[in-house]
């Protein structure tokens, strides 16, 4: 199979894909460098970019309830927030109080606090108490990867009809791709599986940052 037009990502190229992101806000590089205060747990926040297309996204589906699973020190969640109309809502859970309690303080300092409804305790649980009803415009999915395929299951049943459904992490550093998959990388290969064989969903995975599946409901 031909692949010419795949770009290999060298720093050059990145910190040019980076550049067309626009710079970060005051209030989000605060955030960024309180994040890479806590040392290595930093890689888990999405990069620039990333967040301003989920800005994006929401705004080309007037999503007015998105369900985030996994807020670490929520840049991910700002930028839902912000993109949100006012009486939007942000969905996000988390069982660490340290890290969104960093999150709490951006969010506050940016304005959009009200928008954001953050619940502390396993995903899972948390998904499982949202409405059964098909209500959720958007969701995005950065958690433990052992529980993504469950996760997917409680989530595709609520989105509406149309909706998007977003997993972070889907390449997990390439190693998804290897030959024999092992601990998050082979749960990652799992999820990818699952989701390419889903009847409820047309999908995709971009080799963005660390691999960003998108799926619509059906």
């Amino acid at each position: 199979m031909n692949d010419f037009k795949t770009v290999v990502m060298t720093p050059q190229i990145y910190r040019y894909v980076r550049e067309q992101a626009g710079q970060p806000s005051a209030v989000q590089e605060k955030l960024i460098a309180r994040t890479l205060e806590l040392g290595d747990s930093a890689e888990m926040q999405i990069p620039h970019e990333q967040a301003v297309l989920l800005s994006l996204l929401v705004k080309l589906t007037g999503a007015q309830t998105v369900v985030e699973v996994g807020t670490y020190t929520g840049y991910s969640t700002l930028a839902f927030a912000q993109a949100l109309p006012p009486s939007g809502k942000v969905i996000t859970c988390d069982v660490s109080p340290e890290w969104t309690r960093i999150a709490e303080e951006a969010w506050q300092a940016a304005g959009v606090r009200d928008r954001i409804e953050l619940r502390l305790g396993p995903a899972g649980q948390t998904i499982a108490e949202l409405p059964e009803e098909p209500t959720i415009d958007l969701v995005f999915l950065d958690a433990d990867k052992v529980g993504y395929v469950h996760y997917w299951d409680l989530l595709v049943p609520r989105v509406r009809q149309g909706g998007l459904l977003l997993a972070d992490n889907t390449l997990y550093y390439g190693e998804a791709a290897g030959e024999q998959p092992e601990g998050n990388a082979a749960a990652i290969d799992a999820f990818n599986r699952f989701v390419l064989a889903d009847p409820r969903v047309e999908s995709v995975l971009v080799p963005m940052a660390d691999g960003l599946t998108f799926a619509r409901k059906l």
